[in-house]
């Protein structure tokens, strides 16, 4: 692969992965790194699936300690369980805490964590304002927390999301398929997860490289719903 420099700066994560820091989602980070000092008990960050949630909770996992809590912990454990000698948590998708009919226990650990002064990390596809939430307690309180979203990445970064998600895969690609790709895929983060996965598939099945013509024929057999 030819040498293709970028500006951008990286964040460690788990499982020995880089986060890629660019001015879509400076915030996010910057938010992620004044971790304990936030105003509330509570961050929220919102952003639209593949566009790095995921990789971000890890990152403030690997920076504070924090303790992964899903659905099924919270119903278990409940509230002090969860928090129990925790340096801090992470609930990711919160929306599906609540659909779970876990609002009650959401504003328990609320209140558990502001007394203890542990952080909770929530992220989410859309801000707090916009969850379906019927619980006023809980609602009042997560629409104090700060927001930081994580908006629709530029081609540099896309491009570099394309280089990265190919060299995690130790795979190499030249200058002239990046260019083919950026001028036909969608702009978003899911769409270079998938294109990535189905090129790396059809290379594999037709023991290919990674070439113009191959990546011509993934994006011609995509159905639309395979690049969101």
């Amino acid at each position: 692969m030819k040498q293709i420099p970028f500006d951008f700066d990286l964040r460690p994560a788990l499982g020995g992965e880089d986060f890629l820091v660019a001015p879509c989602n400076a915030d996010a980070i910057q938010w992620v790194e004044r971790w304990p000092d936030w105003p509330g008990p509570v961050l929220a960050i919102a952003a639209p699936e593949g566009a790095g949630k995921t990789h971000l909770a890890h990152v403030f996992q690997a920076h504070s300690g924090a303790r992964m809590v899903g659905v099924d912990d919270l119903r278990t454990l409940r509230a002090d369980g969860v928090l129990s000698g925790a340096t801090a948590l992470v609930l990711e998708d919160v929306e599906t805490f609540l659909d779970a009919g876990l609002a009650e226990e959401l504003l328990h650990l609320y209140n558990l964590a502001r007394e203890e002064g542990v952080k909770i990390l929530m992220t989410a596809e859309r801000p707090p304002s916009r969850w379906s939430i019927d619980l006023k307690d809980l609602s009042s309180r997560l629409n104090t927390a700060p927001v930081a979203e994580i908006s629709p990445p530029d081609d540099a970064l896309i491009t570099a999301l394309i280089v990265k998600q190919f060299a995690d895969r130790q795979l190499g690609v030249d200058p002239d398929v990046l260019t083919y790709m950026l001028a036909r895929m969608d702009r978003s983060f899911s769409a270079v997860r998938n294109l990535i996965r189905a090129i790396d598939a059809q290379a594999l099945a037709q023991k290919r490289p990674i070439t113009v013509p191959l990546v011509r024929s993934v994006l011609e057999n995509q159905k639309p719903n395979d690049m969101e």
